[in-house]
């Protein structure tokens, strides 16, 4: 052991108290820290042959790169859909690192048992059916790729294949079926062999990004029974916006295809019951992606997957070694065998907050969304461009090109009160912005509202 790890150890008290020092000051000072930054990086350090020790190294962090740190874990940072941390999730995380769990096998720890009594809690939340087995992953993302890569085992098992263990090599493409998915379905479908290409557009509804069911209905049919996989979105990202998943589950089952339902933050409207309805049908996925970084608020990365076909996720992604075993372990449920104990901070939130706190985090978040909406209407400088349906609400400018929308953007990033992200919407640049954040409060719309109203004035 170095003189460095040696001295660390012996003074970890007070190491620790100075990370929560640091980790309180930049907490505090949130609600102040310009909500987006632009960086401007310094030229990078090279390697120390002898090493700073812990202290310096923290010391040295702070005053290079914490003011370029952004306030994405504050109130008006409405940007992608991004969380925050709840005080639990936030001790709830730093025990998983002085914990360091391999929650991989079950038999040598408790760690297991409290990932699944985690999901047990999040199916309830969901409202989903116990027949819903899960797993912790890094997010939605991962949550897709192991949805999809599921689904194409039951497509290619359908076909008399195992793909599993022989490839995909001069196997037919797998019929995939869309309205507006995601880009990390598209990701996933890449990564598995699929392509991104292999999505099939449905047709649209008029005006929403969701699939028409008599579409789907028709595109079905046609199959004449070949299996297929239907990917329904809970939540489109630029409107918050649900396909029908009563509907769209109901044809799913009629017609013997598999149902992937990517809810990465709308699966939460569950928690309110102004919005549960837009979840009706969710018990006919055969598979569901979440976030819980998103409107659960834990920390980065915590994603959650849950299937009807658990038998068939883990002959995907089992791992065959002696030493590993061939229980019913969760290595065999995803992409990775040593797995972070990811499931401790949303155990801790769930427990500390419980149903009525998560309901009234996703129904202020609405609430708040439905004022931006508001004002954004009511403004000379500003139109919405889907109505808000959810926690999301999508606008633009009332006039100008997209040059003008990044101007825009980069004077509200100057201002620092705020941050929204780019996107492009019913054939115009625009804007969005996600209300998913437990710290965000009535206060915070009027300096959103003024501060969209003073960016739009210089642009």
């Amino acid at each position: 052991m170095s003189n460095h790890l040696s001295h660390d150890l012996s003074r970890l008290p007070d190491l620790l108290e100075q990370a929560r020092a640091s980790a309180l000051e930049f907490l505090t000072a949130l609600p102040e820290r310009p909500a987006g930054i632009r960086p401007s990086p310094p030229a990078p350090l090279g390697l120390p042959e002898a090493g700073l020790g812990a202290g310096e190294a923290l010391a040295l962090f702070r005053r290079r790169y914490e003011a370029g740190l952004s306030g994405s874990a504050g109130p008006r940072y409405l940007g992608f859909v991004t969380g925050g941390t709840t005080p639990a999730a936030l001790v709830g995380d730093w025990l998983v690192s002085a914990y360091d769990q391999n929650v991989s096998n079950d038999g040598d720890s408790l760690a297991t048992t409290v990932e699944r009594e985690a999901l047990g809690l999040l199916r309830s939340l969901f409202g989903l059916p116990e027949s819903f087995e899960g797993a912790f992953v890094s997010g939605a993302t991962a949550a897709n790729l192991v949805s999809l890569a599921t689904a194409r085992q039951w497509v290619m098992e359908r076909l008399g294949h195992d793909v599993s263990e022989e490839g995909l090599w001069g196997l037919p493409r797998p019929v995939v079926l869309g309205g507006a998915p995601h880009a990390s379905v598209l990701k996933a479908l890449s990564i598995l062999g699929m392509g991104r290409r292999s999505v099939e557009g449905i047709p649209c509804l008029p005006g929403r990004p969701v699939m028409d069911p008599k579409a789907l209905e028709s595109r079905l049919a046609a199959l004449g029974g070949a299996p297929a996989i239907v990917i329904a979105g809970a939540g489109e990202v630029n409107t918050g916006d649900f396909d029908d998943l009563e509907a769209v589950g109901q044809l799913c089952r009629r017609h013997g295809a598999w149902l992937h339902v990517d809810g990465a933050f709308g699966i939460f409207a569950a928690c309110s019951p102004a919005h549960a309805h837009l979840l009706r049908g969710l018990a006919h996925a055969d598979s569901v992606a979440a976030d819980g970084h998103k409107w659960l608020n834990v920390p980065y990365d915590s994603g959650i997957v849950f299937t009807r076909h658990l038998a068939l996720q883990e002959r995907v992604f089992r791992a065959v070694a002696a030493y590993l075993g061939q229980g019913p372990d969760l290595l065999h449920r995803t992409p990775e065998n040593s797995r972070r104990f990811r499931a401790l901070p949303a155990w801790m939130t769930l427990m500390a907050y419980g149903r009525d706190g998560h309901r009234a985090l996703v129904e202020r978040s609405c609430t708040l969304a439905r004022g931006l909406g508001e004002g954004v209407a009511a403004s000379p400088h500003y139109a919405l461009l889907a109505p808000v349906t959810l926690n999301i609400v999508c606008f633009a400018l009332r006039s100008g090109d997209a040059a003008r929308r990044d101007r825009l953007l980069d004077a509200l990033q100057a201002d620092g009160r705020v941050h929204f992200t780019p996107t492009q919407y019913a054939g115009r640049p625009g804007l969005r912005a996600a209300f998913s954040n437990w710290r965000t409060d009535a206060a915070d719309l009027p300096l959103i509202l003024a501060a969209l109203e003073a960016a739009a004035s210089r642009v």
